[in-house]
């Protein structure tokens, strides 16, 4: 099975998400945004295309023109990067609080360390290490538990939502649909499912195409529970900052460790202390799932050696890539950016781009000799289908209003 971690790092990490939230604290509102519930069929549609003994590259490379394709992958290079970038002056700023030692060191240590994880460790030994990592997505609820709320007013709140009003609420639903279903996510649970195989001996592309129905049950079940972990985690990172950030009028972020610092006095030490061990841990669960997604991408549109059970000398360009991407991430933390803009951004242009690359899924998830037999489900196919004409009103309505 694959590892709840890899699931819940790919459904929008809540880092991404807590960058939307700040935002969401500068236009005002109340906490109305109930955990989407279509991550689940989508994911389901990465594991099909997993089944088809390649990645969801390897896919498109047989349905559409490789411009078309190449342009995607550059597009989500950069998007990727620049999320790599923020994650890590996030994760240094967070260490820097509980250390006291210079956050830019700390950038170098956590791209260094993730970086030789990533090249020496085996798909098998990442996997139980992301899967134990997990387990810091459960500060954040804790934390809003510590803080308190008006529990009758958060279920009012969230069971009936408002509608956005204003082009800011707009682009705010855009962006956290953008770090929910998020493009990179697609390429990494395929390509994961690829790496399950091979881990179990299905060497070859014909002996990892298709799938049993007990095998397709089982991944069911897998993204489901890693889709709900994922939005749960969502929920209380936007509960806790609306019941104190934003109730006390603290509503322009520019770091994670202001967010950290200022829910300190609001919330207490405990919480704080917890909000801020929560987001180192976030991003040793999303920066991997950022970069590999990427190589991943890359590899199978331009034909390259690639998988993390390869050695560095097995699959260069495929390594090479995940470094350069985490080594440009760096970069742009030297040079000043913004990680919480760096964030939202991304967020909003992911989720500018999804609803195409839905599309192209729903092309290929229906194509019944791709899929080995083994189609998209219709019900799948009808939630998929309306996640991106939502996705698309979304993003025609945050220019238009």
């Amino acid at each position: 099975m694959i590892a709840l971690s890899t699931s819940s790092a790919a459904y929008g990490g809540p880092v991404g998400r807590g960058a939307c939230i700040q935002h969401r604290a500068e236009a005002g509102r109340d906490v109305d945004d109930p955990a989407p519930a279509f991550p689940h069929h989508l994911g389901n549609d990465g594991v099909r295309q997993g089944h088809t003994g390649q990645g969801l590259a390897g896919n498109f490379r047989r349905r559409f023109p490789s411009w078309l394709l190449r342009v995607f992958i550059v597009a989500l290079l950069a998007a990727n990067t620049i999320n790599i970038a923020a994650d890590l002056a996030g994760m240094a700023d967070a260490a820097e609080m509980l250390s006291g030692i210079n956050s830019r060191l700390f950038v170098v240590v956590f791209a260094l360390l993730i970086s030789w994880a990533t090249i020496r460790l085996h798909y098998h030994q990442i996997a139980n290490v992301l899967k134990w990592l997990v387990l810091v997505l459960f500060a954040y609820p804790i934390t809003a538990f510590v803080v308190g709320a008006d529990w009758g007013r958060v279920a009012r709140a969230t069971l009936v939502p408002s509608m956005p009003h204003t082009r800011e609420e707009w682009s705010m639903l855009v962006a956290i649909l953008g770090t929910t279903i998020s493009p990179y996510l697609f390429f990494w649970q395929a390509s994961e499912e690829v790496e399950e195989e091979k881990a179990v001996g299905q060497s070859t592309l014909a002996s990892r195409r298709g799938a049993t129905l007990k095998e397709l049950e089982l991944r069911n079940f897998d993204v489901g529970v890693g889709a709900f972990f994922s939005n749960m985690v969502m929920f209380f990172i936007i509960l806790t900052t609306a019941i104190t950030l934003n109730r006390h009028g603290i509503t322009h972020i520019e770091t994670t460790r202001q967010a950290a610092e200022a829910l300190r006095p609001l919330a207490g030490k405990f919480a704080a202390t917890l909000f801020t061990i929560g987001i180192v841990g976030v991003g040793f669960l999303a920066i991997p799932t950022l970069a590999g997604s990427v190589a991943y991408a890359f590899a199978e549109t331009l034909g390259w050696r690639q998988g993390l059970d390869k050695k560095l000398k097995q699959a260069r360009a495929f390594y090479i890539l995940i470094l350069l991407s985490t080594g440009v991430g760096v970069g742009l933390d030297f040079i000043g950016i913004n990680p919480v803009k760096a964030l939202y951004w991304t967020a909003v242009i992911n989720g500018l781009l999804a609803p195409f690359l839905l599309v192209a899924i729903l092309i290929v998830a229906s194509d019944k000799k791709l899929m080995q037999g083994q189609p998209s489900s219709r019900f799948g196919s009808i939630v998929v289908a309306i996640t991106t004409v939502a996705m698309f009103a979304a993003g025609v309505a945050m220019f238009v209003v």
